[in-house]
């Protein structure tokens, strides 16, 4: 599995994880069912500390995107409310929009952009 951490970014590393993961999960890297690394070995292999690794599969298992096996670990299991989930998705995108406003991108710019980025993950939708 790769993971890609910036240890000079001003984003927390837990933060950056889950990012990393949720993008694994939507370019199909990652498939319904598959299992995760442990906390002990993902926290080795990109040297961090376990407990940020441990905060990143809580908060993943918190929005619904791993389930967590007593044998397995956690796995991934998107039984998202998708209600819930376009509401979380409708109020970032809502700030984000709003900063694209203020520097003059229009909405057919926008519509380009969101066109671009479900292009990257191959409309696996």
């Amino acid at each position: 599995m790769v993971i890609e951490i910036d240890f000079n970014s001003g984003e927390a590393l837990y933060l950056q994880l889950r990012n990393q993961i949720i993008l694994g999960i939507a370019t199909a890297k990652f498939q319904e069912g598959d299992a995760l690394p442990s906390v002990r070995a993902l926290a080795e292999d990109i040297g961090i500390n376990m407990h940020t690794v441990n905060k990143a599969y809580t908060v993943l298992k918190q929005e619904g995107f791993v389930k967590v096996d007593r044998r397995r670990g956690a796995v991934i299991a998107l039984d998202i409310n998708k209600i819930r989930a376009l509401e979380d998705m409708k109020g970032e995108l809502r700030g984000v929009l709003a900063k694209g406003i203020c520097k003059g991108i229009s909405k057919e710019e926008a519509y380009r952009m969101i066109d671009e980025i479900y292009d990257e993950f191959g409309n696996s939708i």
